[in-house]
């Protein structure tokens, strides 16, 4: 169901539903991501260059990149040059409290699935 609130931006921006649905799936498939999951949660903590993020997610720096640029076209990160460095640092707007909803709706709804799961698996051997 589209809302009142996206049909006026829609008819702002001339869009379609269609269009809008496009949007839904950019939105949710930047989340589908696990190393972009990752990259959202490390700057959960602090801002990051990609030289440290790289050293912690312990991949190369084209996917790192890749990623990044990524999550700031939609809008999840931003980024800011200090000295030779460009940092970037969760959209603490948007991104912090919608994240902060998704755990406490997957610790109640989703956590459950991936026990279950791996107590079937300990069933098994």
């Amino acid at each position: 169901m589209i809302t009142k609130n996206m049909l006026g931006k829609s008819h702002e921006h001339c869009l379609s539903e269609k269009d809008i649905y496009g949007s839904y799936k950019i939105f949710f498939g930047t989340l589908v991501s696990e190393p972009r999951l990752r990259i959202i949660n490390m700057l959960r903590k602090e801002k990051k260059n990609v030289t440290q993020i790289i050293k912690e997610l312990g991949m190369n720096q084209t996917a790192v990149s890749h990623d990044l640029a990524r999550l700031k076209k939609c809008g999840f990160v931003k980024s800011e040059i200090e000295g030779k460095y460009r940092y970037y640092k969760l959209n603490k707007k948007t991104i912090n409290p919608l994240m902060e909803l998704i755990d406490e709706h997957m610790s109640q709804y989703c956590v459950h699935i991936l026990h279950g799961k791996t107590k079937n698996k300990e069933v098994k051997k």
